[in-house]
């Protein structure tokens, strides 16, 4: 019997040509947050080497794409001076100098714009995640891996909500806490939850005033002392209300009109400059998306988030998660530190600090049960239901896409192509649901939601309530739409400023091997298109 021949490796493919790390580190930290600095420390002090990445300050042109919160265009000038900015991280983060102290490598403004570990189909002696700043991309090598990503700002749209002065209580708190650079002086708090109120008794310590708090439901769903503190302080709640409408001028927001939720005709009208969304916040779960870490959806957790063993351990071995993105709520210092000693035992590493036992997993939740202001599916399905009740179908749900509530609702195509199909318009996500489950990659390539340069953060949530709401499902049954690497916007001119060796460039100017690629239409099949293949083509 012959041995079997296979064909020549094709050269144009990248097996056997692996992209370097320009740096190696027993452990990568994503994330400096309460979190990822605890970890980063706990590791530091039992002598693991360990670089800590964080992409605040973030640049001025993320922050006008609202990456990687919603911070709604009430940034000041000061965005515009990262020095600035970065003694301003700095500062409210004294836990820095501390991993400074240690030995940490701590790179801020730097974007882990993806990562990777060994799996079927990807050739890696370890792992590696793709880094960048303002100018440059590269590679580092890592031996573990902790996500400590946080939690980003759930969003629901509005008329006018696209409008400067329309932000999150996370980026609210980032740009008045974080970057001292919020313009803004009164604000209204959409929710009144334990989120809304800690934003408002932050506004109002720093001096902002807080006209009133927005709750869809008949009582305020915050702590008690919470709410009688803000009463106090004459804030008022403005319960059964739902934002209806934001107008403004050439700077932003200047009044917001609420409706009540059971009748739209029954208005009132509130001055303000900035409405913060306050509803609820999401784990930040991009990351181990593309890493292919295993996930489920978790309402009592905040939505999607990873599967998660003792100390963090995901369902990949050379991954680990803390805080928020893991699940809201909990201690994220302890929650970091039982990352750390996680990773020093499966690194065969011991530590002589003493470190919190593994915390229990959260009680169950049942989905079906109201979970107020605490970011439950429920109550922000309530939220979605009554917003399209009272604003209708026009309003915008993706904001970087122009799509609207009813064009998701309907699936409809983006309009810009002119479509006109009487069997389109006769589709929409009920009968949609009627071919099988309804999945949100479907709905991002039928009408384009979710496919703008904000990564879908401003709409996501909201795209797939609407979704729940059309098909008549519940929302926990909605599938997430996956997340790709890049997982922050980045210019081509950063991401291919990496090195490449002559193995990777030879044959890179001919795309799939198709030589006359480079042909001009003008000189196909003449003299001159064999001249140019003879001459110049790589065969």
């Amino acid at each position: 019997m012959s041995p079997l021949t296979l064909p020549p490796q094709d050269r144009f493919s990248l097996r056997g040509k692996p992209v370097a790390a320009a740096e190696h580190v027993e452990l990568l930290v994503v994330g400096a947050g309460a979190a990822g600095t605890a970890a980063a420390i706990a590791a530091a002090k039992a002598g693991v080497s360990v670089m800590l990445v964080d992409e605040n300050p973030v640049s001025a042109g993320l922050v006008g794409m609202d990456v990687p919160l919603h911070f709604g265009g009430r940034a000041t000038n000061a965005v515009q001076t990262p020095e600035r900015l970065v003694e301003r991280v700095l500062e409210t983060s004294p836990a820095l100098a501390e991993a400074f102290e240690l030995g940490v490598d701590v790179r801020l403004s730097t974007n882990v714009w993806g990562a990777w570990v060994k799996a079927p189909g990807l050739a890696l002696a370890g792992g590696i995640a793709g880094l960048a700043d303002e100018t440059k991309s590269w590679f580092a090598g890592f031996d573990r891996l902790i996500v400590a990503a946080g939690a980003r700002d759930l969003n629901v749209t509005f008329q006018g909500s696209d409008q400067p002065g329309v932000m999150g209580a996370q980026g609210f708190d980032t740009l008045l806490t974080r970057y001292d650079a919020f313009a803004g002086r009164r604000l209204v708090i959409v929710g009144s939850g334990e989120l809304a109120t800690r934003t408002a008794e932050k506004a109002l310590e720093r001096g902002l005033e807080v006209a009133a708090l927005i709750e869809l439901r008949d009582a305020p769903q915050g702590p008690a002392d919470a709410v009688a503190r803000l009463a106090a302080r004459g804030v008022e709640i403005v319960t059964g209300h739902v934002p209806l409408a934001a107008h403004g001028d050439a700077e932003g927001v200047r009044r917001l009109v609420v409706a009540h939720r059971d009748d739209a005709d029954r208005r009132r009208e509130i001055a303000c400059d900035t409405v913060v969304m306050a509803l609820a916040t999401v784990p930040v779960i991009e990351l181990l998306d593309v890493l292919g870490a295993k996930r489920l959806m978790a309402p009592e957790r905040g939505g999607h988030v990873p599967v998660v063993a003792e100390g963090g351990a995901t369902s990949l071995a050379e991954v680990f998660v803390a805080g928020d993105c893991a699940g809201l709520g909990g201690d994220a210092q302890a929650s970091g530190r039982r990352a750390a000693a996680a990773v020093l035992a499966s690194l065969g590493r011991s530590s002589e600090a003493p470190v919190e036992a593994p915390g229990e997993a959260p009680a169950p939740h049942d989905p079906a049960e109201p979970a107020g202001a605490a970011g439950g599916l429920a109550y922000q399905l309530e939220w979605a239901r009554a917003m399209l009740a009272t604003g209708g179908p026009d309003v915008l749900a993706c904001l970087c896409e122009d799509v609207t509530r009813g064009e998701v609702l309907g699936v409809r195509p983006p309009r810009y192509l002119g479509w006109r199909s009487n069997t389109l318009a006769r589709r929409d996500l009920a009968t949609l649901a009627e071919d099988g489950p309804v999945n949100q990659d479907q709905i991002k390539r039928l009408t384009r939601a979710c496919m703008g340069p904000c990564q879908a953060r401003r709409c996501r949530e909201q795209v797939a309530l609407m979704m729940a709401l059309g098909a008549n499902v519940a929302p926990e049954t909605v599938p997430l739409a996956g997340y790709r690497a890049p997982v922050r916007p980045l210019p081509l001119s950063v991401l291919a400023d990496w090195q490449e060796g002559a193995d990777m460039d030879a044959g890179w100017n001919v795309w799939f091997g198709i030589a006359t690629q480079w042909i001009g239409y003008e000189d196909i099949g003449t003299e001159r298109e064999a001249e140019q293949l003879r001459a110049g083509m790589p065969y």
